[in-house]
């Protein structure tokens, strides 16, 4: 965080220079932004916010729900049937006012399924008309029990799924930082080879002058062919369309980097070839056990499990239904407001209701079995995935501990074919070698230096796919965390 506060202040000291644009930015300073200022990272945040929220949700089902709600008021002044004691039918004028509100405590139990709650209410209304009157009729406290018999309990399987569903959204926010870190590794070390193809075109270009100036003198003393002369001009207009394209790769990578990191356009990014590596041991057995505990697949293979489950549950559920409403509390009726309080009598109400289907030509117990195959093939599937899991994960340990030999080797080979180059470019200056043999070794030299960065690249890549993957930061020892509370307030 220090280190990417003083690249921010750098970099704002730069734009304040109207002629000094450049940036230098390291491969640590790279990731550092791409975190921060990266669409992807944006897009990760979202998502963690949003699960963020639907957990809050979740949690807040546990808890009591206090609802005031009221009619205040209805007027009501229209003409409707009326049928009298013999029967006949006529049309009568209603006009009144009405006035109603009520005050509820809800609160689910998560161990039924059920809910309980506490109401108390008042009702007004207002007569008009030569017997104009009002009435009050109050519940100052009723009890209220709503309960399922047979039904899933949906509290239940919720207080299963979704601590895992955070959890899982938690590690996928996690892996997809590290996400980031591999495309800013991908951007930067893009960037990297076409700057160092540039260098590679522009030396090259040089040295292409600086020979054929020399080979018009040799060819002027007849210390060479006339071949050997056209082939070091060749040499000269094949270096000059190569700076050319390299110039054009340059820019297209420093704009692709540019707008990953969110950088304004007239900003020249100086990139730097990142020396020191981690050099860790790494084996499948460890990094297996650590992904298995804190990627997000882990808990992506529990969660779709139990919601497999829970459809079978609720198919079960549904074959018969039978429900459970018990009310007991008090109530008063008066045309005086102090006396519908004071005259209270009881209020009572039991009700049980079922449903259940006596021919339904096996719909319901279709689903149950619908219900069941699609569990045995989720599981089925989430043992095939973890295999493959387990494969991907054991070949990219494998590849990340080759990498090191072979960064190593390419390391070896660019040092060694560099200083081919120089001494073949003296000799070829005395006479010693043909032109074949310096333009092979100019070749050598700059295929080992790409392959080099190459080696390079993929070194970082693996690194920070594992780091995604196990979520452990095997340089340090530790988890890879994040205060997520923070992240969500920000």
């Amino acid at each position: 965080m220090r280190r990417f506060f003083i690249l921010i202040i750098s970099f704002a000291a730069v734009l304040a220079d109207g002629e000094a644009r450049e940036l230098t930015l390291t491969l640590d300073d790279a990731i550092s932004m791409a975190r921060r200022h990266s669409v992807d990272a944006a897009v990760a945040l979202d998502e963690l916010r949003t699960a963020y929220w639907q957990w809050r949700a979740y949690r807040a089902e546990r808890l009591p729900e206090i609802v005031l709600s009221a009619t205040a008021p209805a007027y009501v002044n229209q003409y409707s049937s009326y049928m009298d004691a013999e029967g006949d039918y006529s049309f009568v004028r209603s006009r009144y006012l009405d006035a109603q509100g009520q005050l509820s405590i809800t609160q689910n139990i998560p161990l039924t399924g059920g809910q309980v709650s506490l109401v108390s209410s008042l009702d007004f209304l207002h007569q008009y008309g030569a017997d104009a009157s009002d009435r009050y009729m109050t519940i100052p406290v009723a009890l209220t029990l709503n309960q399922p018999i047979f039904a899933v309990n949906n509290l239940k399987w919720d207080s299963r799924i979704e601590p895992v569903r955070y959890a899982e959204a938690q590690a996928a926010f996690l892996s997809a930082t590290e996400d980031v870190a591999c495309s800013a590794i991908s951007y930067y070390f893009t960037l990297i080879l076409n700057q160092e193809n540039l260098k590679i075109a522009s030396q090259n270009l040089e040295n292409a002058e600086k020979l054929y100036a020399v080979a018009v003198e040799k060819r002027r003393m007849g210390q060479i062919s006339e071949n050997d002369l056209l082939q070091m001009e060749l040499n000269m207009l094949e270096a000059q369309a190569e700076l050319t394209d390299c110039e054009s790769g340059v820019k297209s990578a420093m704009f692709s980097l540019r707008s990953f990191l969110a950088l304004d356009d007239d900003v020249e990014i100086l990139t730097v070839i990142p020396e020191a590596v981690p050099e860790v041991d790494i084996t499948y057995a460890d990094a297996l056990e650590r992904a298995l505990a804190n990627n997000k697949f882990a808990r992506n293979m529990r969660r779709r499990q139990l919601e497999a489950d829970y459809e079978v549950a609720k198919a079960k559920g549904d074959l018969r239904r039978i429900d459970l409403f018990a009310q007991i509390g008090y109530t008063g009726t008066d045309s005086r407001f102090d006396d519908a309080y004071s005259r209270l009598r009881g209020n009572q109400r039991i009700e049980i209701g079922f449903s259940i289907p006596l021919v339904d030509w096996g719909k319901r117990r279709g689903k149950v079995k619908v219900a069941e195959s699609n569990s045995r093939v989720t599981e089925s599937r989430l043992r095939q995935e973890k295999m493959d899991f387990s494969q991907d994960l054991f070949v990219l340990v494998e590849r990340f501990g080759n990498q090191r030999r072979q960064l190593g080797l390419a390391t070896k080979s660019n040092e060694i074919a560099a200083r081919r180059y120089d001494t073949n470019v003296q000799t070829y200056l005395i006479g010693r070698i043909s032109t074949l043999d310096l333009n092979d070794s100019q070749n050598k030299k700059d295929e080992s230096l790409r392959r080099y960065i190459d080696e390079l690249y993929k070194y970082w890549s693996y690194w920070y796919q594992l780091r995604s993957l196990t979520l452990y930061d095997y340089e340090n020892g530790s988890d890879i965390t994040a205060d997520i509370a923070k992240l969500i307030n920000e």
